[in-house]
C-alpha cells in the first residue's frame, strides 16, 4: 500500500510541475503568512483570470535555502531587504522592465531610498512594506522606562521581558547603541556589543521570534521586542491603549519586504500583471488597513480607512538589515557565546 501511495505521490508531483510550466493563467507566489489578504487574490483573479498559489516560509533563510536547493516554479518572492541584495549578487532574481511597472510611481520615495546602497536605480525589487522592528511595551505594568533597548537593563523586569530569537536584529540594535554600523568588521566592536547583549539576557525571559505577541497580550511579558502586526492582532482597542509602541532612534531597525521576480520563473507576464495589480492605489489602501501598516503607496493614503500603528516618518532613522557576509561568521561565533551564556 506504501509503494502504492508513494508511486501515486510522485505522478501528482509531476502533473503539479507540468501544470506549473505549462498553465499561464497560474501564478506561484512564495512569500509569508498573511501578508497577501486572501481577497487581494481573488479580485486579482476575478480581473485576470490569473490565480494565485500561494506557498509560506516562516524565514528568508527558509526561503533562501530552498531555491538554493533546487527549489524550481516560483515566480515571485517576498524576501527581506538583505535577501533581496544576496539574491541580486547570486543572480537570482530578474532585472526589472519598468514599463511593465507604470504603477512604480505611486511608490514613496523614502522606501526605495532605504534599497540604493545595494541597488541604485531599484532596478531589482518592488517594494512592497516598509515597517519596523519594535520595542513594545505594558504601561500599567512598566513605569518611567528609556525609549530606546537600555530598557533591558532593568533587573527589576527580570523574566517579564522577550528579546527576537534572531542574531541580525539583536546584534544590530546592541551595535546600535554603541555607535557601530551593522556592517562594522572591528571584532572589539564586535565583542563589546555581544557584552551588552549579554547583560540584556540576564533580565528576559527568552529569545522568542515565534509567540511574543501572545505572551505580550497575555500579560505574561510586559516589554518585547517584535512586529507590530503580531503584537497588535493580539489585542482588543482596550488593550492598545496600554501599549507603548516604540520605534528606538538609537538601534532602530527597520524592514522592507519587495516583490521579486525570480530569473526562472515560469510565469513571468502573470508575475509583472500582479506586481502592477498590487500598485494600485485602491488594492495597496486595502492591504494596508489590512496589515494596518503605514502605505508605503501614496496615493492610497487618502483611500485608508484605517489608521496606521505608526507613520512612515517614524522611520526616518532606522536602518534596514544589510548583508554582512563579511562578518557574519564572526558576529554567529559572538552570538553562540551570547546563547550559552549565563
Amino acid at each position: 500500500m506504501k509503494k502504492i501511495l508513494s508511486l501515486l505521490a510522485m505522478i501528482f508531483l509531476l502533473v503539479a510541475c507540468g501544470e506549473k510550466k505549462g498553465n499561464e493563467n497560474v501564478l506561484y507566489l512564495y512569500g509569508w503568512a498573511d501578508y497577501i489578504p486572501k481577497e487581494t487574490y481573488d479580485q486579482f483573479e476575478k480581473e485576470t483570470g490569473i490565480k494565485v498559489v500561494e506557498d509560506i516560509y516562516s524565514s528568508n533563510e527558509e526561503m533562501f535555502t530552498k531555491l538554493k536547493a533546487g527549489g524550481k516554479g516560483y515566480d515571485i518572492v517576498v524576501p527581506s531587504a538583505d535577501y533581496v541584495e544576496i539574491m541580486m549578487k547570486e543572480n537570482m532574481i530578474e532585472k526589472l522592465d519598468k514599463s511593465k511597472l507604470p504603477g512604480l510611481k505611486n511608490l514613496d520615495p523614502m522606501a526605495l531610498e532605504k534599497l540604493q546602497y545595494f541597488d541604485p536605480e531599484n532596478n531589482y525589487e518592488v517594494p512592497y512594506v516598509m515597517g519596523a522592528t519594535i520595542i513594545a511595551v505594558n504601561k500599567e505594568h512598566v513605569k518611567d522606562y528609556p525609549r530606546d533597548y537600555s530598557i533591558y537593563n532593568r533587573s527589576d523586569l527580570k523574566g517579564r521581558m522577550t528579546l527576537l530569537d534572531d542574531m541580525r536584529e539583536v546584534m544590530t540594535s546592541s551595535l546600535g547603541m554603541l555607535g557601530y554600523p551593522q556592517t562594522v568588521s572591528d571584532e572589539k566592536a564586535i565583542a563589546e556589543a555581544a557584552d551588552m547583549v549579554k547583560g540584556w539576557k540576564r533580565n528576559i525571559a527568552k529569545f522568542d521570534s515565534e509567540s511574543f505577541g501572545k505572551g505580550f497580550a497575555s500579560g505574561d511579558f510586559w516589554v518585547v521586542q517584535g512586529y507590530p502586526d503580531n503584537i497588535f492582532r493580539e489585542l482588543d482597542e482596550e488593550e492598545r491603549k496600554n501599549v507603548d509602541l516604540i520605534i528606538p532612534e538609537k538601534g532602530g531597525t527597520a524592514y522592507v519586504d519587495s516583490f521579486v521576480i525570480l530569473e526562472d520563473a515560469p510565469h513571468k507576464e502573470a508575475a509583472y500583471k500582479f506586481i502592477e495589480f498590487i500598485l494600485r492605489p485602491d488594492v495597496y489602501a486595502h492591504i494596508a488597513d489590512v496589515l494596518e501598516t503605514p502605505s508605503i503607496n501614496v496615493p492610497a493614503r487618502d483611500l485608508m480607512k484605517v489608521k496606521p500603528l505608526f507613520e512612515i516618518s517614524d522611520l526616518k532613522n532606522t536602518q534596514v538589515l544589510k548583508d554582512i557576509h563579511s562578518t557574519l561568521d564572526l558576529q554567529n561565533k559572538y552570538w553562540q557565546e551570547i546563547l550559552i551564556s549565563k
